[in-house]
């Protein structure tokens, strides 16, 4: 008798949490790195429908119903997007798969795609309000001088003059750059950063990194645009729809009780 409101507040619940993960979406399209998210809805519990002769004859299989829809997870695109020359010295990007490593405050290690590293106080090549970007020897980089240059690997150098004149080659560092062999391991979290429990995998040659570059979000905005029309307009016509269905179930209530 109650199904309807199963399946129409359900699918508003749902409906809702897509509409989350789609501006969220919209939110970061000019977040250096970011992948956006994909919502995947699924049925709660289905059940069998039978029906039955009027005189207790053997019941019949009609077909299966599920009264409860419900965000099953959400998926993340690690697709390559696209690059942007910025000419920032501290701008990084990566031309492949694998991630940045930053050291949290909390002394945590977190990945990410977002290379739009700025420096500290102390000179510490960092992501701002997230941590320090750690060198291959898993120690944070220290950079002194604005003059330096980065090759493809990721190593950071500059000529220093010494006294005596003769020109010396400060080496501050190769930018770590891991990868991992399942992406479904990794677990989203806040601005961009991904956490794991399994083993960094030290990211191949076909991964270079591009110096005074970031790599754009790879959100789609008129995808999320029209996502965001379609999950709209199926909330409201849940909303509509339960309204009506409130407003027959009082009235199967109370007119047909005086009958």
């Amino acid at each position: 008798m109650y199904q309807g409101f199963y399946n129409l507040v359900s699918g508003m619940l749902t409906q809702s949490r897509n509409l989350t993960v789609i501006s969220n979406n919209m939110v970061n399209v000019q977040t250096a790195g970011y992948k956006h998210d994909t919502m995947v809805a699924t049925t709660f519990q289905q059940e069998m429908l039978y029906r039955s002769g009027r005189w207790g004859g053997e019941r019949q299989e009609l077909a299966t119903t599920s009264k409860i829809s419900t965000a099953d997870r959400t998926y993340v695109n690690y697709e390559q997007g696209g690059f942007e020359p910025t000419g920032g010295i501290y701008d990084f990007a990566l031309g492949g798969e694998g991630f940045f490593c930053i050291q949290t405050p909390g002394g945590q290690t977190r990945y990410t795609r977002n290379g739009s590293f700025a420096v500290d106080n102390e000179g510490y090549l960092v992501l701002n309000d997230m941590g320090r970007v750690l060198s291959t020897n898993g120690q944070p980089i220290r950079i002194d001088n604005e003059e330096f240059s980065v090759d493809a690997r990721g190593r950071i150098t500059a000529v220093i003059q010494g006294q005596n004149g003769q020109l010396d080659v400060r080496d501050y560092g190769t930018l770590q750059v891991v990868d991992f062999a399942d992406y479904d391991a990794l677990h989203r979290e806040d601005n961009g950063l991904f956490s794991t429990n399994q083993a960094a995998l030290q990211a191949g040659d076909d991964t270079p990194v591009l110096w005074q570059t970031l790599e754009r979000s790879n959100v789609d905005m008129m995808e999320e645009m029209t996502n965001m029309m379609t999950s709209q307009r199926a909330l409201q016509s849940a909303a509509q729809m339960l309204k009506m269905y409130d407003t027959i179930m009082g009235k199967s209530s109370t007119d047909v009780g005086r009958l």
